[in-house]
């Protein structure tokens, strides 16, 4: 399982996955032209919800379609002080798009 970690520098945000800087993917969407972002519901944070699926899942579609309901539940969840790996965790359990249930089991 990977480790994604973001920190704050005082030349902007940085996400790595395994130590190595995370694309944005905007190749498989592009939802801000900003970059990442998390701690709140936006087009940014939820680039960083896309991003880390797709790069946990490599599947455009899973990503895409999972990507709100990640942000929402995770990545705007997040504070100042909480660093990303747990979104390795929860990248792992699916997303109920419909929103009847979160991460509720490992399958897919």
């Amino acid at each position: 399982m990977k480790t994604y970690e973001g920190q704050r520098t005082i030349d902007g945000l940085v996400v790595t996955a395994d130590g190595r800087p995370l694309d944005e993917h905007y190749e498989v969407k592009r939802l801000t032209r900003y970059g990442f972002e998390w701690s709140y519901e936006g087009e940014s944070p939820q680039q960083l919800a896309l991003a880390i699926l797709y790069d946990h899942l490599g599947d455009k579609e899973r990503a895409v379609a999972l990507s709100e309901p990640f942000m929402k539940a995770v990545v705007a969840n997040l504070t100042a002080d909480d660093i990303l790996a747990i979104a390795a965790y929860t990248a792992s359990r699916p997303v109920d798009p419909t929103g009847r249930r979160e991460f509720a089991s490992a399958g897919r």
